[in-house]
């Protein structure tokens, strides 16, 4: 059963950072400086966009032609000097058909990495949409998390970011940080309140293999807060946004009305989306493709193979999905949403229904207390979003 040809978004990795995090285990390299490298990865960038949006012979990836979305992660996107950051989106909106004034071009920035020329110049480019890696608003807490900003930096990032018309405005914050105890958390949140963003993205620290954190906390020489703890830092998050006018839509995310990210909700979606950079990955037609985590191979495959094959080797791994398998991550991506998934929209997506198709899974999560029914959406309880792990594990 195949789906319509809707509109892609398109994820543009830019893979450099001006350090490494401890906590970090997306794929960057801490190159902020090295400016050759950064204009060879830009190159090479835009023969991928080029390759991908003239389809190249290859029917199941010239389908989204049209893109929607447009958003800029890393890594730390504003390292790139903003001339760059300025002609990868040019590039793009030449490339690729899109909605006009209705296009969402989110860049991800970091206090630190930009001043509010910079700002004014990335708004002027096109970017609409903001997103400030501030993490925490305790200078410790900072120091910890090894961020090269302070509190000062942070809400004055956000003051040059309004002035220069970013309307549409988002803060990244962290719970459960070494050293953090409840009240720490309450004046973090309250102090990002009060900066008024439209948009919070509020994340647990998890320890992820490979990173400095999970391995000091093997050795006990990380101390994160009691599961107690975390839980009170929860439901003191859900009170003080609900307040503020930011409704929680997805399980990390806080939006005003109308101001979701449209980018994000293709993720959850399970929609169609182009990655462009190393370590980036595009589900088109069904199949899921991973770029090489390897910067300086990917600009060789791209800039010395190019007009070859070697545009095409830049993905080391792939999966084409069935369409059992397509239901199940749409499911468990979708259950992320606090709407939850429509039973309606999947039979017509997959031919599918998800009360047979799981059973008595279902109904055990259900007796349990962790999903219920709201009219056709089928949806996390309040106990269903805390345990949100157990039960796509269920669900896989």
């Amino acid at each position: 059963m195949s789906e319509p040809v809707q509109a892609a978004g398109l994820y543009v990795h830019v893979p450099f950072c001006e350090r490494k995090c401890p906590y970090c285990s997306f794929f960057s390299i801490a190159e902020g400086g090295n400016r050759e490298l950064q204009q060879r990865y830009v190159r090479a960038a835009r023969i991928q966009m080029e390759r991908l949006a003239a389809g190249a012979g290859e029917e199941e990836i010239s389908r989204p032609r049209t893109v929607d979305t447009i958003f800029f992660g890393g890594g730390t996107p504003a390292v790139l000097p903003v001339h760059l950051l300025a002609d990868l989106l040019s590039t793009s909106l030449e490339l690729f058909d899109t909605p006009g004034e209705s296009l969402e071009v989110s860049l991800e920035v970091n206090p630190g990495t930009v001043d509010r020329d910079d700002l004014l110049s990335l708004r002027r480019a096109g970017f609409n949409r903001i997103s400030i890696g501030v993490q925490s608003l305790d200078d410790g807490e900072l120091r910890r998390l090894g961020r090269i900003h302070d509190r000062a930096q942070a809400e004055q990032t956000v003051t040059w970011a309004r002035q220069a018309g970013f309307s549409n405005l988002s803060l990244d914050l962290m719970f459960g940080l070494p050293g953090q105890d409840l009240c720490s958390w309450r004046r973090t949140l309250e102090q990002a309140l009060a900066l008024k963003p439209d948009h919070l993205s509020i994340y647990e620290l998890t320890l992820e293999e490979n990173t400095s954190f999970y391995l000091r906390a093997r050795q006990g020489d990380l101390h994160l807060p009691p599961e107690e703890i975390i839980c009170e830092m929860m439901e003191w998050t859900q009170e003080q946004t609900a307040a503020a006018g930011l409704r929680r839509y997805e399980i990390s995310n806080y939006a005003r009305p109308g101001v979701a990210c449209r980018h994000n909700l293709k993720y959850w979606d399970n929609s169609s989306y182009i990655g462009i950079g190393p370590g980036a990955v595009s589900f088109l037609a069904n199949t899921r493709m991973a770029a090489i985590e390897d910067v300086a191979a990917y600009c060789r495959l791209l800039l010395d193979g190019g007009t070859g094959d070697g545009w095409r080797r830049v993905w080391v791994d792939s999966e084409t999905l069935d369409r059992q398998g397509r239901f199940r991550e749409t499911v468990i991506m979708g259950l992320r949403l606090v709407r939850g998934v429509s039973r309606t929209r999947l039979q017509e997506r997959f031919g599918l229904d998800i009360e047979t198709f799981y059973g008595p899974v279902l109904e055990r999560l259900r007796e349990a207390g962790l999903v219920e029914w709201a009219g056709e959406y089928l949806r996390l309880t309040p106990a269903g979003l805390r345990l949100a792990n157990t039960v796509m594990a269920e669900l896989v």
